[in-house]
């Protein structure tokens, strides 16, 4: 079977986890959080970053520091992972949804200040849902696939309607905006994922962004467990959510492979668009000319069709492909979830195939998925 995306774990990984073991810092005291921290905030030209034992515990933490609380309103693209929504809903809050836009997959700016200009009123120092009176509280956009929304806008409506930005760019790493790298777009804080399928990986684990030294620190203090002095005194409930030096050691030597990891990704993201391109009904995944993606997953969108009926005739050919994410708004824990139209969300999910993109994904077994896929799409055409 080719893999959907696996761990290319062809650096220093096992050298930095046997200086774990030599050390005896494996817990989430140890060099290497330090030093993952330095290598992530560099990486994406963030000022500070805050190591976490996931990208759902760092969504957690983030929102909890920009003040997110009990029945409160969070905006969201309907089209995301659901971690984003858990998050949202572990801080006792609950997401309103929104359509997201054509060019990115991510939250529309357009859908936003609309939603915000309708459906919301200032009563004193809070912004209110109208229809339910509850408190508008942030806004999470989503990076989809790698590839950045279109934040100026988005960051422009925040800030005229007061309201922090808290972006899930759990697969973003690598990734620019109009020449700015994915922690420099005008977010609170941004949050990265380095589960074992991203393009780097801890094993686990994930980090949050800061440019503002006092968030970074309360995002440090939350994910501590609140702790205050060396003693057993928190001021606050806190989380246990800092990542071991176990986590970073593998971190760091995956780091150092970034722009090698994300070039691999990026050739194969391309191959698969030029193998596709005259193929009837096969669109290619968004690339605006004012970004430019992780290319974290590679695929197509199979236009007006449903590709999970491609998937089990890729699985039978030993190709892992996978449909991707099914919208908040089908999701049973959100189907009462506020919601605005989501006309474009509606159209595209089911339409997304993921094809095998791991960054050691080799020619031939590329050019065997196109085959594949390419045998696929004309028997389907054939029947049509």
């Amino acid at each position: 079977m080719i893999p959907l995306c696996i761990p290319n774990l062809g650096g220093n990984e096992a050298r930095y986890l046997q200086e774990c073991v030599d050390s005896n810092f494996v817990s989430s005291v140890g060099p290497f959080v330090d030093r993952f921290e330095a290598d992530v905030a560099s990486a994406t030209g963030a000022a500070h970053a805050v190591a976490t034992t996931s990208g759902s515990a760092g969504l957690h933490a983030a929102l909890t520091a920009v003040g997110v609380g009990r029945d409160d309103l969070v905006l969201l693209p309907s089209f995301t992972f659901i971690a984003s929504a858990n998050a949202i809903a572990q801080c006792g809050a609950s997401p309103w949804l929104l359509d997201i836009d054509e060019a990115t997959w991510g939250l529309d700016p357009q859908a936003l200040e609309v939603a915000l200009t309708r459906e919301t009123e200032r009563r004193g120092d809070a912004l209110l849902h109208r229809a339910s009176g509850r408190r508008v509280a942030a806004i999470v956009p989503v990076h989809c696939l790698g590839l950045p929304c279109d934040m100026d806008p988005i960051i422009r409506v925040a800030r005229a309607y007061g309201l922090p930005v808290v972006a899930d760019a759990a697969a973003a790493i690598g990734a620019s905006y109009r020449d700015r790298p994915i922690g420099q777009l005008g977010a609170d804080l941004s949050v990265l994922s380095f589960n074992g399928n991203k393009t780097v990986t801890a094993g686990g684990g994930g980090a949050v962004l800061s440019n503002e030294a006092s968030l970074a620190a309360r995002v440090r203090h939350l994910t501590t467990t609140a702790r205050v002095g060396s003693g057993f005194d928190h001021d606050r409930v806190g989380f246990n959510y800092r990542m071991t030096n176990l986590q970073a050691a593998v971190g760091c030597a995956q780091i150092e492979q970034l722009d090698a990891f994300v070039a691999a990704k990026r050739r194969i993201a391309r191959q698969y668009d030029v193998a596709f391109s005259e193929l009837l009904g096969v669109r290619a995944f968004p690339t605006p000319d004012w970004a430019r993606s992780a290319c974290w997953f590679s695929g197509l969108s199979w236009d007006g069709r449903d590709a999970e009926e491609l998937v089990p005739l890729l699985q039978a050919e030993g190709i892992a492909a996978r449909a991707f994410w099914k919208p908040m708004s089908e999701q049973v824990p959100y189907r009462s979830a506020p919601r605005e139209p989501t006309p474009v969300c509606d159209r595209i999910w089911r339409s997304v195939l993921t094809l095998p993109c791991s960054s050691s994904l080799t020619s031939d077994d590329q050019a065997a998925v196109i085959a594949a896929l390419r045998k696929a799409l004309e028997r389907d055409a054939e029947v049509e």
